[in-house]
């Protein structure tokens, strides 16, 4: 790109009115112009500029050429402040990817943010598969659960709590679970990327549960029924099809309008890490940097289990 600061210099030369004043701009002495005007000139084979003491006049070829050199100038200075916009405000294209589940909490943590850029614009990609974020060109993904060594960086957003759930209709069928050695026997629907497989018998999920006193429980729980969407697996929950382990956050409304009832209320399990994860780099735009403030703000205020 050096080829191109010599353009540069002639159209601040010419607009400056003289190779002092086009130095005092570019921040060069008036001889370093000169130089770099003449050494244009010989590499090009023509005059661009008669010089007098007086003043500057340009050639035929000079005011042929000054044109495009101006148009170099302000594209440059466009692209720059294009770059200050993106490093001082929030605008643009900002792409978010979350799990199912969380399409909701990641709608209320950003609309503050939608509401006070008019410029910015979201382009939210709901999965609970592994979106590839560098394909996809993610800025932030909201990730739930240890995350695996990656060059991208997690910043953490809050623990959510999990707990059992089925409906009022199947625990009057099969009665309510007393301790975690009742939990094998029952109807188990599950995040299908936690299952293990077991060969001919039905697929199993580990459970590692902590009880009041301190105690813990490992078991192991067949699944009855199996997706690889969080929301499939409650609504599932609620008709009644068995019992799952979900997030208590996301379904809290559920709890409260009696659709759902909370099993085995004394045992609880470790808590997952909810994670904001961006790529890294030198100069985060400002739509990320708000964006992140936004939802650190929001996954502050979810609620824990009683």
């Amino acid at each position: 790109m050096d080829e191109l600061k010599p353009f540069a210099v002639f159209a601040e030369t010419v607009a400056a009115g003289s190779m002092s004043a086009a130095g005092r701009r570019l921040g060069m002495s008036a001889s370093a112009v000169s130089q770099t005007l003449r050494t244009l000139e010989r590499q090009m084979g023509v005059t661009l500029l008669h010089r007098s003491t007086r003043k500057l006049a340009l050639t035929e070829a000079g005011e042929r050429c000054y044109p495009h050199c101006l148009r170099l100038v302000e594209a440059a200075r466009a692209a720059a402040e294009s770059l200050a916009q993106a490093r001082d405000a929030p605008s643009g294209e900002l792409r978010v990817a979350a799990p199912v589940g969380f399409a909701a909490h990641i709608a209320q943590a950003l609309a503050p943010v939608l509401a006070q850029s008019p410029q910015l614009r979201l382009r939210l990609l709901v999965d609970d598969a592994m979106i590839d974020l560098i394909d996809a060109r993610i800025d932030i993904a909201v990730r739930v659960g240890q995350l695996a060594d990656s060059n991208w960086l997690a910043r953490p957003l809050c623990e959510v709590e999990m707990v059992l759930c089925a409906a009022p209709a199947y625990v009057e069928r099969h009665g309510q679970p007393a301790t975690p050695a009742d939990l094998p026997g029952l109807d188990w629907l599950a995040w299908a990327a936690e299952t293990q497989d077991a060969g001919d018998a039905a697929p199993a999920i580990a459970l590692l549960l902590h009880g009041a006193s301190g105690e813990s429980q490992r078991l192991q729980v067949p699944v009855r029924i199996a997706s690889n969407n969080h929301v499939a697996l409650r609504q599932m929950c609620e008709q009644g099809l068995g019992i799952a382990r979900l997030g208590y956050a996301d379904v809290l409304a559920q709890l409260s309008r009696g659709t759902l009832v909370r099993l085995l209320p004394q045992w609880r399990f470790m808590p997952m890490p909810v994670v904001a994860v961006t790529p890294k780099r030198e100069g985060e735009p400002a739509k990320v940097r708000v964006a992140i403030e936004a939802l650190k703000r929001y996954f502050a205020t979810l609620l824990t289990c009683p």
